[in-house]
């Protein structure tokens, strides 16, 4: 079963967890709310759920592409879907493209589906995929929706990575062929207005912003390059922040997820304040994992639904709605961002 992509697979796992960095700081410590003395209500008022297409979610996070492609990452696979489904939130898997050429790994993916026969999954595939292969990968897992996730600067820097970037027809046609919502996703380099853009005009409904502050794929792999010579490309791209100040103008046309560098409950809410539907977290609950196993780690993210409540009474928000009216301070650095991207912030 052992083959060059399921070791780059296993090599992706070692290396996400050799360069993470719990207390790594990043855009998201650029925010402040303002403190409110009299909130005016109580735990039991305030709702955490929210919708991606029309799938309720009853917690406003979900577990990012991660895993799948070998028998290591697919164990990690089964203990990710036994999180997701005690929690009740999205899983989407990590790109398929191993199991389409070796038929042999696909139990590595459908491990998924068979430990949450119930839950929300969402397929995964690079935006090179043909729509045969966009629709294999649904049925394969039958799953909720497909990820097409965007990673230039990874195969930049990976020695057999892609080097032909003619994405948007290729797009275009999966989502229009596709019975399931189809998620355009970043891989942690985040997005600008442009890109917002130029996937409206292709039929993109549903985004995830994915920025730089998380796991940076550009580590990664120079990580694996013989003469590792390309770390200065390391922090390319925009924050989490920084790309969903970028959405501001299309979210009333889109819906944005975000996803990179979210290290704790706080984060989350920062990340709905400035606009975003729900929350995808990788890098932190593959560590969790790693680290504690699955029953642990199920036992702090359902803390962590506790500390969202909390987060969400103190501010006096009883929605996320109502969490996107609070106000809020930003430090110079995005300050300045904002000035020279020339954004009208809400």
């Amino acid at each position: 079963m052992t083959n060059s992509q399921s070791h780059r697979k296993d090599e992706h796992v070692f290396l996400a967890e050799k360069f993470y960095q719990s207390e790594r700081a990043n855009d998201f410590d650029q925010l402040r709310f303002i403190h409110q003395s009299l909130p005016e209500i109580a735990f039991d008022e305030v709702s955490l759920t929210t919708k991606i297409a029309n799938f309720t979610l009853p917690l406003p996070f979900y577990i990012n592409a991660m895993t799948g492609g070998s028998p290591r990452t697919g164990e990690l696979n089964r203990q990710l879907a036994q999180i997701a489904a005690t929690l009740g939130v999205p899983i989407a898997t990590g790109s398929q493209s191993v199991a389409l050429r070796h038929p042999e790994l696909i139990a590595t993916f459908q491990i998924l589906r068979e430990t949450n026969p119930t839950g929300l999954i969402f397929a995964n595939l690079g935006a090179t995929a043909s729509v045969d292969a966009a629709k294999q990968a649904v049925t394969m897992l039958q799953a909720d929706a497909l990820q097409i996730h965007l990673n230039t600067p990874q195969e930049v820097v990976m020695p057999e990575g892609d080097r032909d970037f003619h994405w948007l027809k290729q797009i275009q046609a999966i989502v229009a062929a596709l019975d399931v919502p189809v998620i355009i996703k970043e891989v942690g380099f985040g997005m600008a207005q442009k890109t917002f853009k130029q996937l409206l005009e292709v039929g993109v409904q549903y985004i995830d912003v994915a920025g730089a502050g998380g796991t940076d794929f550009i580590a990664i792999e120079n990580e694996r390059r013989k003469a590792r010579n390309m770390a200065y490309l390391r922090g390319w791209g925009q924050s989490t922040v920084e790309s969903l100040l970028e959405s501001q103008f299309y979210q009333s046309k889109l819906t944005i997820l975000a996803s990179g560098g979210v290290r704790n409950p706080l984060d989350i809410i920062k990340a709905l304040r400035l606009g975003a539907q729900a929350v995808g977290l990788s890098g932190t609950i593959l560590h969790l994992l790693q680290k504690n196993g699955p029953k642990t780690t199920t036992e702090i993210l359902l803390d962590w639904k506790e500390q969202l409540t909390a987060i969400m009474a103190m501010l006096g928000a009883h929605d996320l709605t109502d969490l996107r009216q609070k106000p809020i301070i930003y430090g110079t650095k995005l300050q300045s961002y904002i000035v020279q991207r020339q954004l009208e912030v809400k």
